[in-house]
């Protein structure tokens, strides 16, 4: 049987760069997402990274999603994501599980074996030893949801066994895709992956296409499908201003990788812009070259960022708006129905005559 992807679903994405301190920056993030919520958008995603703030500025992602809870009404949160291995399972469970009561039930928990070497060695993990130790740790939160026995008796308070069915794998392979599929679970696809050796040339859905295949494979026939397809992109209603703002934050992670002592892309804007998987310019521009990825045209949940651009904060705001009101709607979105309006009714109070 043909697993048939439903409506699909609209995301924001952040990893909390922008040039400024730590308060500042998740006062920008909850704004953007705030705004996401406006606009009709259905999910907003935070990533996580320890120690380096040019990496991201987000290592608890599950108190700042709290804290956007209280702000917000309608949009479901999610992590993009825990990175498990240095996490203590049950404490991400505990977490999650009170961080989704506190949101009206909708987090969405998105886990990877991701992060920097350093980072793993500062948690005292062996870097080489994250897949073992993010299963066994995947393992515990699932047990734990569940309200499992714990050992001794222990069983998690409160449980979460609705989170369950919203989890996310992240994944650069098919391998890591038929775990997602065999266990139910959502599929995360990233915005940017590294190329093979022998076909540097290869385009992101000739990548991600052979994953999804994967997964789909392995999913339960009863299981709807969850490809999350994460993708880059910076729009304005002027290319020229587009290309120039897009040019000083690539410019600024170039830098970053080169400190890092990494190397960064070279060669022309455009060829940079290519080789980073960015999509820049107007809403047409950007339509016209997202609907050339066969890998998005398949996803269920259409998440996009404005990394590694990273314009200025008014303009994310308005990237923001043109992708749901122009972008979106191209690529298949439909804005959600608002919500019926609460009618108030009057109470009737018996009195004695």
């Amino acid at each position: 049987m043909t697993h048939v992807p439903h409506r699909k679903r609209l995301g924001f994405f952040t990893r909390l760069l922008d040039e400024t301190g730590p308060a500042e920056r998740y006062r920008l993030a909850a704004a953007q997402i705030g705004r996401a919520e406006e606009l009709g958008f259905n999910t907003a995603w935070v990533a996580q990274h320890h120690f380096h703030a040019d990496e991201g500025g987000l290592p608890s992602p599950a108190v700042f999603l709290a804290h956007v809870a209280a702000r917000t009404s309608t949009i479901r949160l999610g992590t993009g994501v825990i990175t498990l291995p240095m996490e203590n399972p049950l404490r991400v469970a505990e977490d999650t599980a009170v961080a989704d009561i506190l949101s009206g039930g909708r987090l969405e928990v998105g886990f990877g074996t991701g992060g920097t070497r350093e980072s793993f060695e500062a948690f005292g993990v062996p870097a080489d030893k994250r897949g073992e130790i993010y299963g066994r740790h995947l393992d515990v939160v699932r047990k734990a949801w569940a309200g499992e026995d714990l050992g001794a008796g222990n069983r998690l308070h409160p449980d979460a066994p609705q989170l369950l069915d919203h989890v996310w794998l992240a994944t650069f392979s098919a391998f890591g895709a038929n775990l997602a599929g065999a266990t139910g679970d959502g599929l995360m696809l990233s915005r940017t992956q590294p190329r093979p050796a022998e076909a540097p040339d290869l385009t992101l859905d000739a990548i991600q296409n052979p994953i999804i295949d994967a997964y789909l494979a392995a999913l339960p026939v009863a299981r709807e499908p969850r490809i999350l397809a994460s993708r880059s992109l910076f729009v304005a209603e002027d290319r020229g201003e587009a290309l120039r703002l897009a040019e000083i934050g690539l410019e600024r992670a170039a830098a970053r990788l080169r400190a890092a002592g990494q190397p960064a892309p070279e060669g022309s804007l455009a060829e940079i812009i290519a080789r980073r998987d960015l999509h820049v310019g107007t809403p047409d521009d950007v339509i016209a070259t997202l609907s050339a990825d066969s890998a998005l045209a398949r996803a269920t949940d259409l998440v996009f960022q404005v990394h590694p651009a990273d314009p200025p904060a008014p303009y994310v705001l308005r990237s923001i708006a043109l992708l749901a009101q122009e972008v979106a709607p191209a690529l298949g979105w439909k804005r959600r129905a608002p919500a019926p309006p609460v009618v108030s009714r009057p109470t009737i109070v018996a009195t004695r005559p």
